[in-house]
C-alpha cells in the first residue's frame, strides 16, 4: 500500500518541537507591537502552541479565534485560562533554509493566521498563556533593534511578514512570494514591495536574530505594584460608589503609570536641574553636568512630564534598550535636562542623572508608533567622552547632539584616509545635520565617523556602534595612545575599521589601534603588520581585545586576520602594555611557517608545540609543516616568561 501524503495539519503538527523556539520569534516578529512587548510575548506564544496543536476539525482556526486583537493579535488576560506547557528543548536558529517540511507548515498556518483580520462572534477567544502577578519581557536590546522594531512596526501585516521571511529565514523574493501567496496573503508581490523599505544591507539577518525578538527567553519583573495596590483601593471603593471609583482611577499616563510612575520617582518637570548656559566655560571638569539645556521644547512641561512619568515606570508599549551593564530604573533623585525638541518626526528629550545619559522619544504624530527609553552609562564622563550624544536615529542615518564646548565638526570616511572631511552643519541647539551610519551587511565599502574640535584645538574622532553613547577612536601603545588623527592614525584605521561591527552595542567607550610589530617575512615577500585592538566599556568590564596580523598588500576596507582574542584581559591596555600572537602563514612560493610577534620590552620570543623555535628580538619565523599548531610565548626584559594572548 502505498504511502499516504500527510495532510496539511498534520505536518504542522510534526514539526519538531525544537522549532518551537523559531517560531516563537518568527510570530514575535510578526505580530503588531502595539499593544506592548509582554503582551506580544504572550501572544506569540499563544499562537505557535495553536498551530503546533491543530483543531480537532482538521481545518485551520477560524477567523477572529483569538478575538479581537488588533490586526489579529490574540485577545484574553495573562494569567487566566490553562496554558499549554512551553517545550524546554531548543537547538540554534537556522539561517537561510528551512529547517524541514513541518517547520514549513507549521510557517504556513501561522502567517495564515497571522494575515487574516479578526471577526468578532466566530468563537469564543482562546485565553493567553501567563503568569499571575508577574510581566515576561524580552532582553533589551540596542538602538539598533529598537530602529528594526519601529520599521516593522510601520509596515502593514503582509509587509512584515515578506521582510521576516527575508531577514530570518533567509527566503530570497521567489521563495518569499511562494510562501505569502500559500498563506493566503492579498499581494504577495506588494508585500515584498513594502519590505523594501526595510533593506538587509542596513538590518541585516543577525538582527532578526538578536536576543532582543527572542520571546523564549525572558526576563520576569514585577508589575506596576503602585498601579495594582491603587486598583485594589478604587475596586473597593466602586462596590460603594461607582462615581468615586471614575475619580479615583484618572487617566493611564503614557509611561504605563496612573497618576505619576513609581512611588518615590521625581515626576515633576518642576524638579529637573538645568545648568546655566555658561557654566561650563569656567567648571573645574567638563562633562554632562555642565551641559545646558537646549532645544526649542525646553518648557513644554506636558512633554518633560511624558518623559519623566516614563522613565518612572515605562508601561508595556514603550519599547526599552539599555547599553550592557547600564540600569534601566527610575532615577534616584531629580535628573537635569539636556536636551528637549524635535529631531525628524520624534520630540525628544534627553535627561541625565549623574550616571546615566537617558533619551526619550515619541512620534510627532499620535498614534504612528509607541514612545522608546533608551539608556547609556555615562560615568566618569570627560570633556571627549561627553562631546556628544545621539539625539535620533532613522533612515540609516544619525544625529548627534554635541556639546558646548566642541567649536567644529566634520564628517568623514575611515576608509578613504587622504579624502578630505565634509562640513557638518550644526542648527543653534547644538543638533547636527544626518550623518549616514555604517551599511549593515557583508560590505564594508564606508565607515563614517564624526571629527569634533572642541576650544582647546583638539580634535577627536567619534564613530556611532548603535547606542546613545558614540565611542572614541585613538591609536598607538596603549600606555599613550593618542587620537586617531594624522595620516599614520588613517592608514592604520583603514584596515581596522570594518572590525567595528562587531562591537555593536556592547557598551563601548573608546577603541584603541596599536600597530605592535612589523615584520619582514621570508622569501622576500614583504613587511606584515601586527595590530592589537582594545575596546574599552563604560561599565569596566566586557573589554574585548583582539591581535591581527596584516599581510602585505592587502587592500584598505579588508580587515586585519583575527589570530588571537579574549575578553576582559589587560593585555594592550594601560596596565599590561603589551602583547604576543602567532600566525600559520604560506609563502607565494607556497612554504608554510610558524609567525609570531610580540609589543612591548621582549627580550626574545619562542615557539614550542607541533614546531619549535627561538630568536632575540620581538618577531619570529619558523619554517613549519601544513597543519602544525605553534604555540607562541616570549621573555621580557626583565626576565618574565609571558604566553600568547588567549
Amino acid at each position: 500500500m502505498p504511502p499516504q501524503r500527510p495532510s496539511r495539519e498534520g505536518a504542522a503538527a510534526s514539526a519538531p518541537v525544537e522549532d518551537y523556539t523559531l517560531l516563537v520569534r518568527f510570530a514575535y516578529l510578526v505580530l503588531p507591537s502595539a499593544a506592548g512587548r509582554g503582551r506580544r510575548v504572550l501572544a506569540a506564544h499563544a499562537l505557535v502552541q495553536r498551530v503546533l496543536a491543530p483543531s480537532g476539525s482538521g481545518e485551520y482556526p477560524a477567523r477572529g479565534a483569538y478575538g479581537g486583537g488588533r490586526e489579529g493579535l490574540p485577545a484574553g488576560g495573562a494569567g487566566r485560562g490553562r496554558a499549554a506547557a512551553v517545550p524546554r528543548a531548543r537547538r540554534p536558529e537556522p539561517g537561510g533554509a528551512d529547517p524541514g517540511p513541518g517547520y514549513a507548515r507549521a510557517r504556513e498556518r501561522l502567517l495564515r493566521h497571522a494575515l487574516r483580520p479578526p471577526r468578532f462572534g466566530t468563537r469564543l477567544p482562546r485565553l493567553l498563556p501567563g503568569i499571575w502577578g508577574l510581566r515576561v519581557l524580552p532582553h533589551p536590546g540596542g538602538c539598533a533593534e529598537l530602529a528594526l522594531d519601529q520599521r516593522l512596526a510601520a509596515l502593514s501585516p503582509q509587509g512584515r511578514a515578506a521582510c521576516v521571511l527575508r531577514g530570518l529565514d533567509g527566503l530570497d523574493d521567489a521563495g518569499a512570494h511562494r510562501v505569502l501567496a500559500a498563506a493566503g496573503a492579498a499581494d504577495p508581490a506588494a508585500a515584498l514591495a513594502e519590505a523594501d523599505g526595510v533593506p538587509l544591507r542596513e538590518y541585516g539577518p543577525e538582527l532578526f536574530r538578536s536576543p532582543e525578538f527572542d520571546a523564549c527567553s525572558l526576563r520576569v519583573r514585577p508589575p506596576d505594584l503602585a498601579r495594582r495596590r491603587r486598583r485594589v483601593r478604587t475596586g473597593a471603593a466602586a462596590l460603594a460608589a461607582a462615581a468615586v471609583c471614575g475619580l479615583l482611577l484618572g487617566p493611564p499616563g503614557t509611561g504605563g503609570t496612573a497618576g505619576g510612575g513609581a512611588p518615590g520617582a521625581p515626576v515633576d518637570p518642576a524638579r529637573l536641574e538645568r545648568a546655566a548656559p555658561a557654566a561650563w566655560e569656567t567648571a573645574a571638569r567638563r562633562d554632562f553636568s555642565v551641559w545646558p539645556a537646549r532645544g526649542a521644547l525646553v518648557d513644554d512641561t506636558a512633554l518633560l512630564g511624558r518623559a519623566l512619568r516614563v522613565w518612572a515606570s515605562p508601561g508595556e508599549r514603550v519599547a526599552v534598550s539599555a547599553a550592557p551593564g547600564t540600569a534601566s530604573g527610575p532615577p534616584a533623585g531629580p535628573a537635569r535636562l539636556l536636551f528637549a525638541g524635535e529631531v525628524g518626526r520624534a520630540r525628544v528629550v534627553l535627561l541625565h542623572d549623574g550616571l546615566r545619559a537617558v533619551r526619550y522619544s515619541e512620534p510627532l504624530r499620535e498614534g504612528s508608533g509607541a514612545p522608546a527609553l533608551d539608556f547609556a552609562r555615562t560615568d566618569a564622563a570627560d570633556a571627549v567622552s561627553a562631546a556628544a550624544l545621539v539625539v535620533g536615529r532613522a533612515g540609516g542615518r544619525v544625529r548627534y547632539l554635541t556639546a558646548p564646548w566642541v567649536r567644529e565638526v566634520s564628517a568623514g570616511n575611515l576608509l578613504a584616509p587622504g579624502a578630505p572631511d565634509r562640513a557638518l552643519v550644526r542648527d543653534a541647539s547644538g543638533v547636527t545635520a544626518p550623518l549616514r551610519g555604517a551599511a549593515r551587511g557583508r560590505g564594508c565599502s564606508a565607515w563614517p565617523v564624526m571629527a569634533v574640535r572642541d576650544a582647546e584645538g583638539g580634535r577627536r574622532l567619534l564613530t556611532d556602534l548603535g547606542e546613545l553613547t558614540p565611542a572614541r577612536l585613538t591609536f598607538g601603545p596603549p600606555d599613550a595612545p593618542a587620537d586617531a588623527t594624522g595620516r599614520e592614525a588613517g592608514d592604520l584605521w583603514a584596515r581596522t575599521a570594518c572590525a567595528l561591527p562587531g562591537l555593536r552595542a556592547h557598551g563601548v567607550r573608546e577603541v584603541n589601534a596599536w600597530a605592535y610589530a612589523r615584520q619582514r617575512l621570508p622569501e622576500a615577500n614583504g613587511t606584515a603588520t601586527w595590530l592589537c585592538t582594545r575596546a574599552e566599556t563604560w561599565r569596566g568590564d566586557g573589554v574585548r581585545v583582539s591581535a591581527r596580523f596584516q599581510a602585505p598588500g592587502t587592500r584598505a576596507g579588508v580587515p586585519a586576520a583575527v589570530v588571537a582574542e579574549a575578553e576582559d584581559s589587560p593585555a594592550c591596555g594601560a596596565r599590561t602594555p603589551r602583547v604576543l600572537a602567532g600566525v600559520m602563514w604560506r609563502s607565494r612560493a607556497g612554504q608554510w611557517y610558524a609567525l609570531a610577534a610580540g609589543g612591548g620590552p621582549f627580550r626574545s620570543v619562542a615557539l614550542s608545540g607541533g614546531v619549535r623555535g627561538e630568536g632575540p628580538g620581538p618577531v619570529l619565523a619558523v619554517r613549519a609543516p601544513e597543519g602544525v599548531r605553534a604555540e607562541p610565548n616570549g621573555v621580557l626584559a626583565d626576565g618574565t616568561r609571558v604566553g600568547a594572548l588567549r
